[in-house]
């Protein structure tokens, strides 16, 4: 810690102002402020004049080593009584070395407690000099090595953290603006250092808003959460960037100041980690293990039964959970190896329209009059393909019912029925605006279902059941 270059003179009228002795009283009330400041220093003081004897002693070093002011002002230096004999010569050569020295001089020795102990002090010397210019005498702030090396590893921290730290680290103030961040989170944030400085969360993040700031509301009500916490944000499209959805492991910490009484929040303390890789692994692994655990339980059930339509859609209701909220299924009126244009199809089997429920097929799966698919349709594409086709809402009113699907649907899968070197037909998976579009993996797994129940509708056409 750094004292005042005027908080120690040799002799306290020094510290008057010009003219100081022109008003009554001033000398006592200088010397008044002069033994305030002292005593409410964090850092241990004692002066020295010219001749080393000590002329100031405040109540940190009185705190420290155990001396009272008025045993120590007065002393020939600190030999004897606040420095071993041994090091009284090293001591006193470093104190008068001080007066003659320009600026400060930061030493490390030990000073002797009132009951006889010993304590390692950081010092910090300075000469005083007199109204000629000439030295005066010298100051001594010290404070226990191990205090001064706590602050400088508090400070070396922040410095590292705000540096080139591996993980975002931003410093939100009360008011839930970030007040400072480190590059890292810069750069996460699609922002530069000083640019996101004081603007509100909202501008930075599109999605996620709600729960970071709910978070760090918390945190400055309550503290800190016991551990950190998974937070998938959505970043705002800046600089013609596409919106792209994170993962942040975030941790919060909440901040209060030192100096004050009670306890005053300064802010929070953001550090987050982004994790989206492993998240999307996991959740990745975690939808296989149940898609694979769904389609065992499938086969073992569909091994009981004895109609192969029922088989079919007994596949349908296992696949539907977890993966889509209805099922379709059309076939050709008869297999064929390359379906003719136009393509017919005529409804097979069908998940209830309305709330959710298992799949239902009519008596038999001949004949029937075809659905009316208008041309293009997914279902169609399917066939013709014999593929998978993907397709999402407009958003346009009529969109579902133009392709005779319930209402709400939003994303559909068509994935065409194969057995035998032959299309006997599609199957369509549909979801509702709850969940996300179809992707490349989905499509997989459709087609894994569609295998499957292609099987068992060709067993169905073949015993003409």
């Amino acid at each position: 810690m750094t004292a005042p270059h005027q908080s120690g003179p040799a002799r306290p009228e020094a510290l008057a102002g010009p003219g100081s002795g022109s008003v009554p009283g001033a000398d006592c009330d200088d010397s008044d402020l002069l033994a305030a400041l002292l005593d409410g220093m964090d850092a241990a003081l004692c002066a020295f004049d010219a001749d080393g004897t000590v002329t100031h002693w405040n109540r940190e070093a009185e705190r420290i080593l155990g001396w009272t002011a008025a045993e120590a002002v007065g002393r020939q230096g600190l030999a004897g009584w606040a420095v071993r004999s041994a090091d009284a010569e090293e001591v006193t050569a470093r104190l008068m070395a001080a007066m003659r020295a320009h600026g400060r001089q930061v030493h490390e020795f030990a000073l002797l407690t009132k009951d006889g102990g010993r304590v390692l002090v950081r010092t910090q010397l300075s000469a005083v000099p007199g109204a000629d210019g000439r030295p005066a005498g010298a100051y001594c702030a010290f404070s226990e090595v191990h205090t001064q090396i706590d602050l400088e590893r508090s400070i070396a921290l922040s410095e590292a953290l705000f540096g080139d730290a591996s993980w975002g680290v931003v410093l939100v103030d009360a008011d839930l603006r970030p007040a400072l961040a480190n590059a890292h989170a810069a750069r996460a944030l699609r922002s530069g250092r000083t640019a996101l400085l004081g603007r509100p969360l909202g501008e930075l993040l599109d999605q996620g808003v709600e729960e970071i700031e709910g978070a760090l509301q918390h945190v400055l009500a309550a503290g800190a959460p016991p551990a950190p916490t998974d937070l998938w944000v959505t970043l705002r499209d800046q600089g013609g960037a596409p919106p792209e959805r994170r993962c942040w492991r975030s941790g919060f910490l909440r901040l209060a100041s030192p100096l004050a009484e009670e306890p005053v929040p300064l802010g929070v303390a953001w550090l987050f980690l982004d994790v989206t890789a492993a998240r999307l692994t996991e959740q990745d692994s975690a939808r296989l293990r149940f898609r694979s655990s769904q389609l065992h339980r499938a086969g073992r059930a569909v091994a009981e039964c004895e109609d192969p339509m029922e088989a079919a859609t007994l596949y349908l209701d296992f696949a539907l959970a977890g993966f889509a909220d209805h099922a379709l299924v059309d076939l050709l009126p008869e297999p064929e190896a390359t379906p003719r244009e136009p393509v017919r199809l005529v409804r097979a089997a069908a998940t209830p329209a309305g709330t959710p429920g298992p799949t239902a097929s009519p008596a038999t799966v001949r004949g029937g009059i075809p659905v009316p698919y208008a041309e293009g349709h997914p279902a169609l594409q399917a066939v013709e393909r014999c593929g998978s086709v993907r397709a999402v809402s407009d958003c346009s009113e009529g969109w579902a019912a133009a392709r005779k699907w319930p209402d709400g649907t939003l994303h559909a899968l068509s994935t065409t029925l194969r057995s035998r070197g032959r299309t006997v037909g599609v199957v369509t998976f549909l979801r509702g605006p709850s969940r996300r579009p179809f992707d490349r993996a989905d499509a997989t797994y459709a087609e894994d279902i569609a295998s499957r129940v292609a099987a068992s509708v060709d067993l169905a056409v073949a015993t003409g059941e």
